[in-house]
């Protein structure tokens, strides 16, 4: 059986999204447009024409067959991803951009109507003959090229539109999210390991820094760090830094634990939640998080370092980015008393705001 991958945006990227609208024979999505002329709805052309296409550009959940070198498989688009690179494909300013069967580009073509549809009833679609679900990314496309409507449009030689577009597959964007969560956490530890050596006693002069440690999480921590040692057993192993399998090893065993790993495992946990999903046991995003204690972690150390006066989470009392997104994670406050983002200060800290003053950012 092929694999099937979701493809999604990846908006962290400079190229993103849809970049073009190519005419071709073979539409991947296995839907032709029609064309339309000036008095009536049909599919024949006539001379006072008006030189528009109408045909679905994106339908989701479809699988797409996909071919490299000798791997076969399928892609589809999500309903939110098709709306989400609908509105981009205009913000960006692409609507004049089209090719032909995806190898040359054509001018005098423009998408001059879009629209989604969200009721395959009484959907515009309907009245045209498409049969198309809800989600469906529309599109009308003026030709205002004579040689491309003459050659290629009324001879039949293109019968639909295909995209051209910078999309990420799913799965891997997580795996490299998670791995790079995993290497900030275990650079910071490395900091903090190294700057407790240079005032250790036995390599300089001065008292040897003695690490705080504590062991009265829940046994519930150290179950779910075993489960994530047999699962990634299971997986051969691959998922996880070698930070992450020894802190695994080290909740699993009961022993103490710093205060600067508990605040790794808080700020790790916060961050890495959203790639967990307990009903998939192969997904790294699932194995990494349950190695570093899974929730029942996350809750313990935000419980350890509210009692140890650590972290400051206001409860009630909301906080915004500068961008205006609500935030609900970690806080610290810096050397000023501004609260910011995380559990300790790195360099993608971001100050927070009550809603009242981010007019003032």
């Amino acid at each position: 059986m092929m694999k099937l991958i979701e493809l999604i945006l990846d908006e962290s990227m400079l190229l993103t999204g849809i970049d073009a609208i190519s005419l071709v024979e073979y539409p991947a999505i296995e839907e032709d447009f029609i064309a339309l002329n000036s008095q009536r709805v049909e599919f024949a052309t006539q001379s006072d024409e008006k030189r528009i296409l109408m045909g679905a550009a994106l339908v989701p959940n479809k699988p797409i067959y996909r071919a490299e070198g000798e791997e076969e498989f399928y892609v589809y688009f999500s309903e939110a991803t098709i709306r989400k690179a609908s509105e981009m494909f205009f913000q960006k300013s692409k609507q004049n951009n089209a090719t032909l069967e995806h190898e040359v580009g054509i001018n005098g073509l423009t998408v001059v109507e879009s629209w989604i549809i969200e009721d395959d009833v009484q959907d515009k679609s309907k009245k045209y003959g498409f049969d198309l679900p809800v989600g469906t990314w529309m599109v009308s496309m003026k030709v205002n090229n004579p040689e491309i409507w003459t050659n290629f449009v009324k001879t039949g030689k293109v019968k639909g539109f295909s995209i051209e577009g910078y999309f990420v597959d799913k799965l891997n964007l997580a795996k490299q999210e998670m791995a790079q969560i995993e290497e900030q956490e275990a650079a910071l530890m490395l900091s903090q390991i190294v700057a407790i050596i240079k005032r250790d006693g036995r390599k300089k002069s001065g008292s040897r820094i003695e690490m705080e440690s504590y062991s009265d999480y829940p046994q519930a921590v150290s179950n779910n760090a075993k489960r994530g040692i047999e699962l990634n057993e299971k997986n051969g192993n691959k998922c996880a830094t070698p930070v992450g399998k020894v802190r695994a090893q080290q909740l699993a065993q009961g022993k103490p634990v710093s205060v600067e790993t508990i605040t790794r495992m808080y700020s790790y946990l916060s961050r890495a939640e959203e790639y967990y999903d307990e009903n998939d046991t192969q997904a790294c995003g699932t194995i990494s998080f349950l190695l570093w204690g899974g929730l029942a972690g996350k809750r313990w150390a935000e419980s350890k370092l509210k009692e140890l006066g650590k972290i400051e989470l206001k409860e009630g009392v909301p906080h915004y980015t500068a961008d205006g997104k609500l935030y609900t994670g970690p806080t610290h406050k810096n050397a000023d008393g501004r609260l910011m983002t995380g559990a300790t200060h790195t360099e993608d800290s971001e100050y927070l705001y009550h809603k009242e003053d981010l007019k003032n950012v």
